[in-house]
Formats: structure tokens, sequence, C-alpha cells
């Protein structure tokens, strides 16, 4: 309980921190500047016997034999087919950066389709980068680098993290440029990544005040809650102009909001969450159930009589905590406080939390994961 108590106060540091400002580049995007999604199938080779098992991934052994058939080796027909698990099926995905043009390079992750163990040590051959528009963009070949392990004996194996799954550092070349292009003529619109009315008028008095003093005449307009549009100044680059508002300072709104994860039992409260009066009672209940048979003999030389085994059943019902407590949270900080002194679990914060809700004293949105 001192550890979540004590990761509670970290957070709250944090949200001390977060309240100085934040940039505007960090919680907003430019209109029309985008990422693309890019995938591709190829293989990778070089694997310690922890790849594909050939018949049991049939791509895998087709993918092998047509890479084969394009070097000028042909197998096919050969009477001892290749059972080599030294090679991977996986699937390559990217985000192609915007404006990113021919020769420049970017990441890509590698993640196996059949049945490997790990793609520790394996290159990935080169494979081509198609968009949804069917069109490659770009190729990833290199040395694949994952995080994980798997340590494997005659009867027992450890794995550690996923080491089905890698990365390519730099591992992909662009081919051909991205769709877009940065012009200026564009309009200028940043949009929110958080949408919120609040956050929106802030971010355009933050740029106004800073346009009249550098400007002499204001430029920005709230359009709705996602969305800011920007006028150019006259004689200005475009360039220049998102460069010094992106560096700006706001202070972002946030929403009252609680979000739950059962299975880990992770709780995260927003600043805004406030509780109101609220009477609260929690309490476990263990119930043991003790089975201890025992042997019943007859009497010595009795006639007629068996030997049993019979039950003896002892059930012990402990019931802890139950005391009811008054919770009232003003801001973040007390209701920490207040579940805390209730010395509960996070499985126990996340019953309360749920009950509050349904009562109608969490005055904020509960989300379940």
């Amino acid at each position: 309980m001192r550890l979540a108590a004590a990761l509670f106060f970290f957070f709250l540091s944090l949200a001390h921190v977060a309240e100085a400002g934040t940039r505007i580049k960090d919680i907003t995007d430019l209109k029309g500047v985008r990422v693309n999604q890019i995938v591709g199938y190829g293989l990778v080779v070089g694997l310690n016997g922890t790849g594909d098992t050939l018949r049991n991934s049939p791509f895998t052994q087709q993918s092998v034999q047509a890479m084969l058939d394009r070097m000028g080796i042909n197998i096919r027909g050969s009477q001892n087919e290749p059972r080599t698990r030294n090679v991977a099926a996986v699937m390559v995905t990217a985000e192609l950066p915007p404006f990113a043009s021919k020769g420049s390079r970017f990441d890509v992750t590698v993640s196996s389709i059949g049945d490997a163990k790990s793609l520790a040590g394996g290159s990935l051959v080169l494979t081509p980068l198609a968009g949804a528009d069917q069109k490659i963009y770009a190729a990833a070949q290199g040395q694949v680098t994952i995080s994980g392990y798997l340590a494997k004996g005659a009867a027992e194996s450890i794995t550690s993290g996923i080491p089905t799954r890698g990365r390519i550092p730099n591992g992909a070349i662009v081919e051909q440029d991205a769709p877009g292009a940065f012009s200026e003529d564009m309009p200028l619109e940043f949009e929110l990544r958080n949408p919120d009315f609040t956050t929106a008028v802030r971010i355009m008095d933050v740029i106004n005040e800073f346009a009249k003093d550098r400007y002499g005449m204001p430029i920005a307009r709230a359009k709705d809650q996602q969305s800011v549009m920007i006028r150019k100044p006259p004689r200005m680059l475009s360039s220049r102009l998102l460069a010094e508002i992106g560096e700006l300072e706001v202070d972002p709104d946030q929403s009252a909001r609680v979000v739950i994860d059962e299975r880990t039992g992770t709780i995260v409260i927003g600043s805004e969450v406030r509780i109101s009066t609220v009477a609260v009672a929690h309490g476990n209940i263990t119930v043991r159930v003790t089975e201890t048979p025992k042997v019943s003999q007859p009497a010595p030389f009795s006639r007629g009589g068996e030997t049993v085994v019979v039950p003896d059943t002892e059930v012990d019902v402990h019931e802890a905590g139950g005391a009811v407590q008054i919770t009232r949270g003003a801001n973040l900080r007390e209701l920490v406080a207040a579940l805390n002194r209730m010395g509960l679990k996070p499985l126990g914060i996340i019953a309360i939390l749920q009950a509050m809700k349904t009562a109608g004293a969490l005055q904020a949105e509960l989300v379940v994961q």
C-alpha cells in the first residue's frame, strides 16, 4: 500500500510540473500533415533453429521456393524437400513520415505470422512496402532487433518479452515520395489531439497575444473544439510561422475521467475528478473449508463391523474491514488520501469507484478497460 501511495503522489508531482505549460506542437497536429501506414510480407533468415516449421507453415515453404526461383535455384519436385527451421514468415509494418522523399530512412516493425519461436539473430530479406493504394513506397531490409528472449532446455523453457516481434532501426528506404506536399498556399489549421473547447480557446488566446506583439494583428480563430485556424500575415513564410507558434506554451484542460484496467489492477485518476459526500464500507470475507478424513474401525472381536472413512469438515469464516467511513474528495490529493486511509488494495479501490459511479457520487467519466 505504501508503494501505491507513493505512485499516486508521484503522478501528482508530475501533474504539478505539467501545469507549467505544454508546447502547442506537442498537443496539436497540422491539418493535412499526416503519416501513412504501409505494410509488406517478407522472410527473416539466419535464425538458429527457431524459425517456422515448414510442414506446419506451408506459406513459408512456398515463399522460400519462390525466393530461390527468382535467384535461379530450382528445388521444386526434388525428393529431399527443405526442412530448415532457419526461416520465418513475417509481416513488416511501418509509418511513412509525412513529406518523406526518396532516399530517406525510417524504422520498421517485424512480426512473425507462423510458428516461429524467436526472431533473434535473424535478418529481413528485401521486402517491398505498399500503402492502402497498393503502390510501393519503400523497401525494408536489415538485422532484426528484439527485446525479448527464449531459453529452452530438454524439459523447461523460459520466455521473456515477445521474441517473435522486433524492429529494424532505419531499416526502410523510401523509393517513392510520400503523398502530399507542403506549400505556402495551403491553409494553416491546427487540430487538437484531445478535442476540447477550453483548450482550443486557450490556444487561440495564446497565439493572438503573441501575434499582436509580433505582427500587430490577431491571426488565430477557434473553429470548434478540435480546430484552430491560422491566418498567415503578409510576407511571412508558413514554415517560420508554424515554428514560432509551435513553441508557444498553453495549459491544456483535462476532462474529469477515471480509467480502470481490471486485468492489471491499474487505476488512473484525472486531476479534475470530484467526489460528492458519500459513506463507504468495504470488507473482504474469507471462507476456509478444511477436510480431515478420519478412519473408524469396529471394536475388537465384533461381528459385522466394517472399517469406514468418516469425513470431518471444519468451516472458518473471517471478515476483514467493513468499517463505514465518510469519503469526500474535493480534489485528487484528498481523494487518494481518503482511499489510502481505508487500507485498500487496487482491486478494492476499483470496486469502490464503480460503486461510487453507480451511486452518482463520482463526478467523472468512468472508463473500464
